[in-house]
């Protein structure tokens, strides 16, 4: 196997259906580590909740968190790519008149209004294992804001995306799954994010391997030498992607990297 750097998005690619990562991963995980292959984990979830989620031993030591505007590797945040204070005031107010849920993300906490739905919450719980509730969102505007996110029950793509879009038109805007919408700096994302370690690591882009199903992984598969995208994703990501991996309800990621490895 000539790769040397894997990333892995992780809802709709590496978990399940219900969440979890595979039991079977955590073999092929060792087996990538004891080869000297770097496996990050690249997501839209907080630091803290992908720390959570590979603890012990199963610890890969790199990950890519928040959409790429927080990099960890080596036992420390290696990068963080900041939110302009205009932004984020223009962003909470487009929210709030949009009647939509809105997080304030730093690299360590997220906050929220104590008003979100009862949806909302239930979103937050999984992926914003540090958060923190405040009256007004416009008290941390002036924080080190990563990333803003709004989560709604129908169409992201068509009910958030668009008042947040105008809102932030010097941002990288990206619909982020079904129902989330992720605002960041106009220099941050996940591709990027990669591009950024590979380099860091002296490792080429033909030897960077990406999997991803949705709008936000789109970067990270073109800054991939070699990119699958799962049977379950979008159309626009399995246009731009060399190959079609089985869908993450059948742990498509494992059975692609487990005949690469040749296990």
């Amino acid at each position: 196997m000539e790769f040397r750097l894997i990333a892995l998005d992780m809802d709709g690619t590496l978990l399940d259906a219900a969440g979890r990562v595979p039991d079977s991963f955590w073999e092929v995980l060792a087996e990538a580590r004891s080869r000297g292959i770097a496996v990050a984990p690249a997501s839209g979830r907080q630091l803290a909740t992908l720390r959570s989620m590979f603890t012990g031993d199963r610890d890969p030591g790199t990950f890519i968190a928040e959409n790429g505007t927080c990099v960890f590797h080596g036992e420390k945040v290696v990068s963080t790519t900041l939110l302009g204070e205009s932004t984020v005031r223009s962003v909470i107010a487009a929210a709030d008149a949009a009647g939509l849920d809105l997080v304030v993300c730093t690299p360590d906490v997220a906050y929220h209004l104590p008003t979100v739905s009862d949806a909302t919450m239930t979103e937050l719980q999984k992926y914003y294992v540090s958060r923190e509730q405040v009256r007004d969102l416009r008290e941390v505007a002036g924080t080190d804001v990563i990333k803003l996110a709004v989560y709604t029950s129908g169409n992201a793509e068509e009910l958030a995306y668009p008042p947040l879009r105008e809102a932030a038109p010097e941002a990288n805007v990206v619909v982020s799954g079904a129902n989330w919408v992720d605002i960041m700096a106009a220099t941050a994302g996940k591709g990027r994010a990669m591009a950024a370690l590979a380099e860091e690591m002296g490792v080429g882009k033909h030897e960077i391997l990406a999997f991803g199903d949705y709008l936000n992984d789109y970067e990270l598969l073109q800054a991939a030498g070699t990119a699958y995208a799962m049977e379950n994703a979008h159309p626009d990501i399995k246009a731009i992607a060399h190959h079609i991996a089985p869908p993450n309800t059948e742990a498509g990621v494992v059975t692609v990297l487990r005949d690469l490895l040749g296990m």
